[in-house]
């Protein structure tokens, strides 16, 4: 009897570890397709993501020469660089008459091309407009540390300057709130320098840069949002 009960005993904790060995695999399964789901999309939309910025690039590229305003595009990325000399005057913050007037037509036609675009106007997440300093300016005059911080501030003040004098340009107001959310203003000091050569390129150095930054989306996780909020 002792030895019939051991028996079914044994038979029975085979059962159960064969049955919890194939769930564990089937977990283990559906994970992995739920994982590879999930990179595929946000491949997927990434990929669109940079079709669609490189289409908006092109045409803000294209705006721009028509209405002959001399700025540097970056094609693919839409980051546009307009050089200090074309806004300031030497180690100022305070826009120019002739950056007023570069910046007079630049900002409607950049503003009005952005939000004239279907795809961009419902997935721009940021514009980030940022200052940026050459590696010689206040050189000599200040410490090591203080020149860095002195060309932060002068590479901030004049990022926001730009921003200031951009949205107090007449453009499409319809995307005024849209705008006030998105516009962010930074100053990168002579942190990111431009080189020719290999060598620092002072002018080139010296710049405003407008970013676009576009807003990540994941479908998967928005479905399971949506289904979680009708359940």
């Amino acid at each position: 009897m002792r030895i019939n009960l051991k028996k079914e005993d044994n038979s029975e904790n085979n059962i159960f570890w064969v049955t919890m060995t194939d769930l564990m695999t089937a977990l283990v399964l559906v994970f992995i397709i739920l994982f590879f789901y999930t990179y595929m999309t946000s491949f997927s939309e990434k990929i669109e993501r940079t079709a669609e910025q490189q289409k908006a690039a092109q045409a803000l590229e294209e705006t721009l020469k028509k209405q002959n305003i001399d700025a540097a595009i970056n094609g693919i990325t839409g980051v546009v660089k307009i050089s200090d000399l074309e806004l300031f005057e030497l180690n100022s913050y305070e826009l120019s008459q002739k950056g007023k007037n570069y910046l007079s037509k630049f900002a409607p036609a950049y503003l009005d091309s952005l939000f004239s675009n279907e795809y961009l106007n419902e997935n721009i997440d940021k514009i980030i407009i940022q200052g940026h300093t050459d590696s010689q300016t206040f050189k000599g005059e200040y410490s090591r540390d203080e020149q860095y911080m002195k060309n932060m501030e002068l590479s901030l003040k004049r990022a926001y300057a730009v921003a200031n004098y951009m949205i107090n340009t007449p453009y499409n107001k319809n995307n005024g709130d849209k705008l006030h959310k998105i516009v962010i203003v930074e100053g990168a000091s002579y942190s990111n320098p431009i080189y020719t050569n290999n060598k620092e390129d002072y002018a080139k150095s010296r710049r405003v840069e407008l970013k676009i930054v576009m807003k990540e989306k994941n479908k998967f996780k928005d479905k399971l949002k949506e289904e979680k909020i009708t359940e």
